[in-house]
């Protein structure tokens, strides 16, 4: 069968352009060049000068090119070099739940591929990120790298590019005293200030009386970016004029009194002090103590962060806005399902703060206040993890898994603190299950049980934790030593309920190890435990998997109860994600008794749940039992297109079935049958036809949503590399409209659309307007279903 490609199911992951690209056509084009003739290339160049916008422009112009994804991997918030390869994985959204080093992982699944990895921020991990990308590329001969860093990776074969200062118009001189003539739009430095003043101040426009300052201004930052779009945001309250003043007075003071210009990257620390210097004392404390944060924080996090020792709780979301205002903060927009502005630092702007928190001796205080900020809300998160904001909780732990992973890293990095990180890491065990994170869990689980610390009742529930995960693994040896030291924990006055779990995770082993017997007897005993105990979470997992035990023998009558009790108690608890592994588990009873149709009905009610929580294992299961009922139902071409999918799932999991390895046979004689039905060949094309679905596509065709075409006709059309405003854009240009036509028809600035035209030609690597006309009306004749007729 043909290998399947996982990024059908994990979609090219570049981040969104907040703020338009300025200029670089020979950066970009120089850039493509090295990356068609060498493996690694590295831009580097001080921090500000535009390495990751550069580094992501790029690559969302070379998507076409390749196939199987373009990847951005942000690295700036991983201190732990031994995390880098996880890290990687997580950021291709690989999926995979087995005991193999990290490193493994990615070289199995990206050997074959033509992808493109960005590797962001690699200066502090110079040496891992160089050891790792030398290993990949040696193993993976399609796969390119495009690494940002302040230094080269120092590796064979690299090719590096130093990304310069944005050109500068030239400066006054002999029969040249006055502003530059040479039209503004000549000028990358000019541009980009226009445009940022543009957005802070919507009425600003470059005239012949404030040109010479604009221009001043750019010279004066020396074409940084990250400077020019600090300066600009000072529009707000002072003229160009003004602003070259306090520029003038604040450099002069830098360099002696004397008119010398500085290096670029005290020019770029000036203007960042400047910032710094016009917020007020409260912002500023703001300032230092956000930059504790990994990857953003919500406003919940900064209150009970950032607030006391001279900020008041009530005050932090007026110095926020203040730091948004002051373009310190940016403010992003809630993810899908969330409610909650997350904000962010630049990294410069990050490191500025930390450096301040530093000298201000509160640094471990800052450390130790975020660390127990996230310390709760894991705790916080457990608690709800059997209930009606179980899924939201879930969201929210996805969100600020990078700060998760800070403040565990404080738990095993400061004397004294190991013991919080064991509970920590315990607490957070829906989140490893769940997630992208399993094999992150088990090394923090492992390494906060080598500490030796904590209560026996937190050390149980780490220990069984942890066997949860090493099961998900396969790794069974490991998993039965810790039940083994759990189980004597248990039995210490008072430590019942890690017993119930013991019972839970030994029936797991059992099952894996083919003693049916042994293994329902020992999840009655857990269900028993669990109802004892009052803990409906456990029970629940223990009559899902005594739904499926009984299913294994056929005793179809206790495979039902177990299943239909699990629902009620689900339901009565408003809970989803046990609800869903109860109504596959239940599923999988009823296909066995004969109920095809409403085994379908429960399988496809999983599936929508399992997905919406992107839990790729359950989505897996469920396209299991869809393509075995297919089967037994006589649609083998169904079964078999689901068997083609399932490649893709288990490819990127790790391991088929992961967890639930007594099912194999199931699969073993739905792929036997439906090969037998219809011929090698047949079997094989139709395996082939799911192998090439796309995820929605496939999770469609599976819930019987949409009916897969019998053989695609050709790749589908790639999408847009416009942003809504371009694309509108570009159709006023095939339109024949004239940028002066455009800006009045969309009330903007000339300049405006101007510069909208200048982008959508970089970004399509077009020289003319004509050319832009040619393909919007291509794209639009496409959408349509419109074809040229033949010759």
């Amino acid at each position: 069968m043909d290998e399947v490609t996982p990024k059908r199911w994990q979609a090219t992951d570049l981040p969104p352009e907040v703020t338009s690209f300025v200029g670089r056509r020979h950066e970009m084009a120089e850039v493509k060049r090295l990356l068609s003739a060498a493996h690694v290339v590295t831009l580097t160049g001080p921090g500000g000068v535009g390495k990751t916008r550069l580094a992501l422009r790029v690559a969302a112009d070379v998507q076409r090119a390749f196939p199987d994804g373009v990847w951005l991997v942000e690295l700036a918030g991983l201190e732990n070099p031994e995390l880098l390869a996880g890290s990687v994985n997580e950021a291709l959204a690989i999926r995979d739940v087995s005991h193999r080093p990290p490193v493994e992982v990615l070289i199995d699944h990206l050997r074959d591929k033509r992808a493109l990895l960005i590797l962001d921020n690699c200066e502090h991990l110079l040496r891992a990120c160089a050891v790792l990308a030398g290993t990949l590329v040696r193993a993976a001969p399609s796969l390119r790298i495009l690494a940002t860093s302040r230094q080269t990776l120092g590796i064979s074969g690299e090719q590096t590019l130093v990304v310069p200062t944005l050109p500068l118009p030239p400066p006054p001189g002999p029969g040249r005293p006055g502003p530059s003539a040479e039209p503004p739009a000549q000028s990358e430095a000019v541009r980009l200030f226009v445009e940022r003043a543009t957005a802070v101040l919507p009425d600003f426009t470059l005239t012949a009386a404030n040109r010479s300052a604009v221009e001043r201004i750019c010279r004066r930052l020396d074409g940084i970016p990250l400077a020019i779009e600090l300066a600009a945001v000072r529009l707000r309250a002072l003229s160009p004029e003004e602003l070259l003043a306090r520029l003038d007075d604040r450099f002069r003071l830098l360099t002696g009194g004397s008119p010398a210009t500085l290096p670029r990257q005290q020019t770029l620390r000036a203007l960042i002090d400047w910032s710094y210097a016009l917020c007020t004392e409260k912002e500023q404390l703001l300032w230092e103590r956000a930059s504790v944060f990994t990857d953003g924080l919500d406003l919940a996090a900064a209150e009970a962060v950032c607030s006391g020792d001279g900020i008041d709780r009530e005050e932090v979301v007026d110095l926020v806005i203040g730091l948004v205002g002051k373009s310190i903060l940016i403010r992003e927009d809630p993810p899908p399902a969330s409610t909650a502005t997350r904000y962010r630092l630049l990294e410069t702007i990050r490191q500025y703060g930390r450096e301040k928190l530093v000298a201000s001796g509160q640094e471990g205080a800052l450390r130790r206040l975020h660390r127990d900020h996230y310390r709760r809300l894991a705790a916080e998160a457990y608690a709800a993890r059997f209930g009606p904001l179980q899924v939201s909780w879930l969201g929210r732990l996805k969100l600020d898994h990078a700060n998760l992973r800070t403040a565990l890293e404080y738990c095993f990095g400061e004397p004294g603190e190991a013991t919080a990180g064991l509970g920590m890491a315990a607490d957070l065990l829906y989140h490893w299950i769940t997630s992208h994170y399993l094999r992150e869990g088990r090394h923090w689980l492992d390494l906060s049980l080598l500490c030796g610390t904590g209560s026996d009742e937190v050390r149980g529930r780490a220990l069984w934790s942890d066997s949860w995960l090493a099961i998900i693994q396969a790794d069974i040896v490991s998993a039965a030593a810790m039940l083994e030291e759990a189980g004597k924990l248990g039995r210490s006055p008072g430590h019942g309920p890690v017993l119930a779990y013991v019972a839970l995770y030994s029936g797991m082993i059992a099952m894996f190890r083919g003693d049916s017997d042994l293994a329902i007897g020992l999840y009655e005993e857990a269900a028993a435990r669990h109802r004892d105990d009052d803990d409906p979470a456990g029970q629940a997992l223990a009559l899902v998997r005594l739904c499926l035990a009984h299913s294994f023998r056929d005793d179809w009558s206790g495979s039902i109860a177990a299943g239909e009790e699990c629902i009620a108690l689900c339901d009565a608890h408003g809970e989803g994600w046990h609800r869903a592994y109860a109504m596959m588990a239940l599923g999988l009873g009823v296909w066995r008794q004969g109920d095809t149709s409403r085994a379908a009905e429960l399988e496809k009610e999983s599936l929508r749940f399992n997905r919406s929580l992107d839990d790729l294992l359950g989505v897996g299961v469920n396209l299991e039992v869809l393509a075995w009922i297919a089967a037994a139902n006589g649609d083998h071409r169904r079964a078999a297109r689901l068997l083609g999918v399932l490649e893709a799932v288990w490819q990127a999991i790790g391991a088929p079935l992961s967890g639930f390895g007594h099912l194999t046979r199931y699969h073993d004689e739905c792929e036997e049958r439906s090969r037998e039905a219809l011929g090698r060949q047949g079997f094989d094309a139709m395996v082939r036809q799911g192998s090439r679905m796309r995820c929605e596509e496939a999770v469609a065709f599976a819930l019987e949503e949409e009916a897969p075409r019998d053989e695609p006709s050709g790749e589908a059309e790639a999408p847009s590399p416009l942003t809504r405003r371009e694309t509108e854009i570009a159709k006023l240009v095939a339109r024949g409209l004239s940028n002066k036509e455009i800006a009045a028809s969309l009330t903007i600035a000339q300049r405006t659309a101007e510069g909208h035209v200048e982008h959508i030609m970089t970004k399509l690597g077009f020289h003319s307007r004509a050319q832009i006309a040619v393909w919007t009306g291509e794209r639009i004749r496409n959408a349509n279903g419109d074809h040229p007729p033949d010759d």
